[in-house]
């Protein structure tokens, strides 16, 4: 039987449908607009990465209830669902035994150092010893906090099959090799648990190159809607146009969109489902750098999306070169 096969575009447009980066969620959504994880390497990433996703987004929204930070899944601080702590942690753990025990013997070391304390710099282990689950992160952007939380309770691998989930669900279409380093999970950990979900996996062509989907999502798939607007995208965000050598999967990598990114301009603007430009913040000063001319309308939603930033204690502007 012949795979789907799958254009570019329309890959992007699901991922960035099913991102909640095509149509906004309802104010006060932020749970959902967080279901995939969202990376909060720079400051305040994933506040404006909600502010992409949900209506009237506040500046406190990556703090909100239901919401949890943690280094996870890519070692990186990430804002993720309470209720999921345990499948960006657990689902994360090595499937060997013997590694089993080394991340849980570090954990009970770091959990002894910490004696039941609130942390200021963390530790320097930390980043392996949170896929235990055992430890939670209060990142301000200008001092990270760690503390000891009960492990979740969650079967081992059930955890490791709904991350594997949420990575085709959130990044499809997509390959073992790409979830192996988005997870952080050796190559053949990612096999093993990719084979577990083989029967709900639909193999699939993008661009003439092996992939899968889910297969409950194909309709979404074939009917994903063209994308309006304006949006600021954060740079985890643009893995969703590609980011491998080849410009098509999620990772490994973090392939520039255009030649405007560059250390002070890692971000990129998506105007109409594509990108436009690259741009930078300190504070609340936005520079954009825009590949080509913005027409009136598109310059005025740009200019909206960026000066209604949340960004506490900011008054937000924007420089357009």
């Amino acid at each position: 039987m012949t795979a789907l096969r799958i254009d570019y575009q329309q890959a992007v447009r699901y991922r960035l449908a099913v991102n909640r980066l095509s149509e906004r969620l309802p104010s006060g959504s932020y749970v959902k607009a967080a279901r995939y994880g969202l990376q909060d390497t720079a400051p305040r990433d994933a506040l404006v990465g909600l502010h992409a996703r949900v209506d009237s987004c506040e500046p406190e929204a990556w703090e909100a209830p239901g919401l949890v930070q943690t280094y996870s899944p890519r070692a990186a601080v990430y804002v993720l669902p309470a209720d999921d702590f345990g499948v960006f942690t657990i689902g994360r753990i090595p499937l060997d035994p013997v590694e089993q025990q080394k991340v849980a013997q570090l954990a009970d070391r770091i959990c002894g150092e910490f004696a039941g304390a609130e942390r200021r710099r963390g530790h320097p282990e930390l980043r392996g010893a949170c896929a235990t689950g055992r430890f939670v992160l209060r990142w301000t952007t200008s001092a990270l906090y760690a503390r000891e939380v009960a492990a979740p309770e969650i079967d081992f691998r059930e955890a490791h099959l709904e991350l594997c989930r949420r990575h085709v669900r959130a990044f499809g279409p997509t390959t073992v090799e790409t979830f192996s380093w988005w997870a952080g999970l050796s190559r053949p950990d990612a096999r093993t648990v990719w084979s577990w979900l083989d029967d709900e996996l639909l193999p699939v062509e993008l661009e003439g190159r092996a992939a899968a989907i889910l297969a409950a999502d194909e309709d979404a798939v074939r009917s994903a809607p063209a994308v309006t607007g304006a949006r600021f995208l954060v740079a985890s965000d643009l893995r969703l146009f590609g980011a491998d050598r080849y410009g098509l999967f999620a990772g490994p990598g973090q392939k520039s969109r255009i030649e405007l990114n560059d250390w002070h301009h890692p971000h990129g603007l998506m105007v109409d489902g594509k990108i436009r430009g690259a741009w930078g913040r300190r504070q609340g000063a936005v520079e954009l750098r825009v590949a080509g001319v913005l027409n009136a309308d598109e310059r005025a939603a740009v200019e909206a999306e960026a000066l209604s930033m949340p960004i506490p204690g900011a008054t937000m502007s924007i420089r357009v070169s």
